[in-house]
């Protein structure tokens, strides 16, 4: 039961204290992360009000941006709220069955699997945890590469939706030639250039192609 019981301790830190975290209910752990109430409501009722919003761990998949939007939370409670979810993943045994870190081209590759074959340039980014894992990819645009059509904002959105922490970018070549063109260049230095600012690094832009693939990391062409 996630919410409160009528064993639960006005005082949950002191209850954790005294007999350990797994007695407590999912509030009054809950409660112990959040530290105090808003006016009219204690720590207790504000941590049961957000886990009846958000039943079955819904908490753990609000981005820190959505949990500090959230009634009595606010910035500083959403940083340590997300911290402390982000810890407990980290050293959960389902932590071993997550995908090994996109931490080379060639393990990037394996994300964009079949993109040499398309007919149509298409552009793709990986979003990256902190551990270079996985979270999402999403196909950016299909078409030319052109700055019109690879904007920072589709880009970089649905990185702020997510618990991204970096990207991998990625666009094919149907003509077979891997090489970077001059639209190429320009659009990754947009695109470094924006996640500077955001806070969310380039890791590297991969042109894939029938005749390989080029890395602007590994050519030394990346400055994230």
């Amino acid at each position: 039961m996630s919410g409160l019981s009528e064993h639960s301790s006005s005082r949950p830190r002191e209850r954790l204290l005294e007999r350990g975290p797994a007695v407590l209910s999912e509030a009054e752990l809950l409660a112990c992360v959040l530290g105090v109430g808003v006016a009219g409501c204690d720590v207790l009722e504000l941590s049961a009000e957000l886990l009846r919003r958000h039943p079955d761990g819904g908490l753990a998949r609000l981005s820190p941006e959505a949990l500090s939007r959230e009634r009595g939370v606010g910035a500083a409670r959403a940083a340590r709220l997300s911290a402390a979810l982000e810890l407990s993943r980290r050293w959960s045994g389902a932590d071993a069955a997550r995908p090994d870190p996109v931490d080379s081209p060639r393990r990037a590759l394996q994300e964009l699997g079949g993109m040499a074959e398309l007919r149509k340039e298409h552009f793709v980014a990986l979003y990256l945890d902190a551990c270079r894992r996985l979270v999402h990819r999403e196909t950016v645009s299909v078409g030319t590469l052109t700055a019109s059509l690879v904007h920072p904002r589709e880009v970089f959105g649905p990185a702020l939706e997510r618990p991204a922490a970096a990207l991998i970018v990625a666009h094919n070549h149907p003509s077979g030639d891997p090489e970077p063109s001059r639209e190429d260049r320009e659009t990754t230095r947009r695109l470094c250039e924006a996640g500077r600012i955001l806070g969310l690094p380039i890791l590297d832009h991969l042109i894939i192609a029938s005749r390989g693939f080029f890395s602007f990391r590994e050519q030394g062409l990346l400055d994230a």
